[in-house]
């Protein structure tokens, strides 16, 4: 990563602030009874990088409002006290719940609002409905504006029709929004490569880690978005499985970034971060702890060595992770069967270990195919999958857990 004139003694120091945070959370209660934002002093500066041809600068660590923030208050007061300022969330996030939360912290410490790129998303393509959702969402979150919406979980570029120009010009010059784009779960790669002949896309999320960034096709996919001068945001930086598997390779990584003084965990960020192409990394931290680790990597000059960088190629190339080619597999499929979907229900399962958020998502696919999934036939589907995942075994899994 980058050289932000970070020493470690600023990086110790800001772990031992936010780990100090965790251990006032209960004193300060769910709200946050402490001081306003405008009486918190920052704990530190924050790495920031240019986000696309914008111009504007974000942190490199976005937290990802994925989670209860109505009653998670103090997460967002200690994550702007940081300096994680990029603060993202979606009109689905717990069913509205999280820009209610935002909205909240925002209501009772409106001078924060000038500090904060506040990011929201809509699930509908149709660009009258993205004007219900949109503006739905700016009364949840107490704000007039979002700097970046997102057209949230496009599959397919073809999703996005020649009416969201038009629609993304017209909101930004009611004030509304400051940039649009897109984010991607599924056939990443593809959705990238297409983005710059759209002529209007400000800003991607996607998923980026250290077991896809290598492929040809994501290297060239990001390159062009680059190039083209696109604002690029990475998440599920993890690359977790959704099952156990007893690799050699990953317990020898383990063991090695434990000796180097930080957490697997942070070596993954770390690998993402050091793409300087990729302007934040969208985490979601849901408590104080991992708020701290996250703050604390962000903040390590440390730089992942060519060792480090091979082992991780090595446990990429092991496959069995879900990569998100959905493109692949559910045409193979009979029947049909949204297999990356639930890929990423059982990852909020066992991963994020949230299993109200993978029953949520997985409550979104028509009832007619989940009742269906277990009994549908996947071997052309696994013999193509390029990570060698057993999918059949995991669909029938995520029947019985999330149903």
């Amino acid at each position: 990563m980058a050289n932000d004139g970070v020493s470690r003694r600023d990086f110790l120091r800001t772990a031992a602030v936010a780990a100090g945070a965790t251990g006032a959370a209960g004193a300060a209660g769910a709200l946050g009874s402490g001081p306003t934002e405008a009486q918190a002093a920052p704990a530190t500066t924050m790495p920031r990088r240019t986000f696309g041809k914008s111009g504007i600068k974000v942190p490199i660590l976005a937290l990802g409002g994925i989670f209860d923030t109505p009653n998670n208050q103090l997460v967002l007061r200690q994550a702007l006290r940081l300096g994680v300022t990029y603060w993202d969330t979606a009109e689905r996030y717990g069913w509205g719940r999280s820009e209610l939360g935002i909205g909240m912290y925002l209501a009772k410490n409106p001078t924060a609002r000038k500090d904060i790129f506040l990011v929201s998303k809509g699930r509908s393509r149709d660009p009258k409905e993205l004007t219900k959702a949109l503006d739905q969402s700016l009364k949840r979150l107490k704000t007039s504006y979002v700097d970046l919406y997102f057209v949230h979980a496009v599959d397919e570029i073809s999703e996005l029709g020649p009416g969201l120009k038009a629609w993304g010009e017209q909101k930004k010059k009611e004030g509304k929004i400051k940039l649009l784009g897109f984010s991607s779960h599924q056939n990443m790669a593809a959705c990238l490569a297409a983005a710059p002949k759209l002529g209007w896309v400000d800003g991607i999320m996607f998923t980026y880690n250290y077991r896809v960034m290598n492929t040809p096709q994501m290297r060239r996919a990001v390159e062009a978005c680059h190039r083209a001068g696109i604002g690029l945001t990475a998440m599920k930086t993890q690359g977790g499985r959704s099952y156990s598997t007893d690799s050699a390779a990953e317990a020898k990584l383990v063991d090695r970034f434990t000796k180097r003084g930080f957490t697997p965990q942070q070596a993954h960020l770390k690998a993402v971060w050091e793409d300087n192409r990729i302007a934040s990394i969208c985490s979601a931290m849901y408590n104080l702890t991992v708020l701290a680790s996250n703050v604390a990597a962000a903040l390590d000059r440390t730089k992942l060595s060519a060792i480090d960088h091979e082992l991780l190629r090595r446990v990429a190339a092991a496959g069995g992770y879900c990569a998100g080619c959905g493109s692949i597999c559910q045409t193979l499929v009979s029947g049909g069967a949204p297999v990356a979907d639930v890929m990423r229900c059982l990852m909020y399962a066992r991963q994020y270990g949230d299993r109200d958020l993978a029953r949520e998502t997985y409550a979104e696919i028509p009832t007619a195919v989940r009742v269906r999934l277990a009994g549908l036939d996947y071997g052309p589907a696994e013999k193509a999958c390029p990570q060698g995942v057993p999918i059949g075994r995991l669909m029938r899994e995520a029947v019985r857990e999330l149903a």
